[in-house]
């Protein structure tokens, strides 16, 4: 799947942790993103990694576990 700044995406399959975008990543619980809850891409990294904002913060997702919003 391709996504670009500024899509709309939510997880299609639950993360086991949430690693942040911070300058220094720090690894946060799952339960900080709901399974129906909307983010938003601000940055994409490589190796098909995508920084998406969430309502509590920025985090680094795998492109493939996430579903673009049409």
């Amino acid at each position: 799947m391709e996504v670009s700044l500024g899509d709309k995406v939510f997880l299609k399959v639950p993360m086991s942790f949430l690693k942040t975008a911070d300058p220094m990543p720090m690894l946060r619980p799952p339960d900080l993103v709901s399974a129906d809850e909307t983010g938003e891409v601000v940055g994409l990294r490589a190796l098909e990694i995508a920084e998406v904002k969430f309502r509590r913060g920025v985090f680094l997702i795998p492109i493939n576990r996430l579903s673009r919003i049409n």
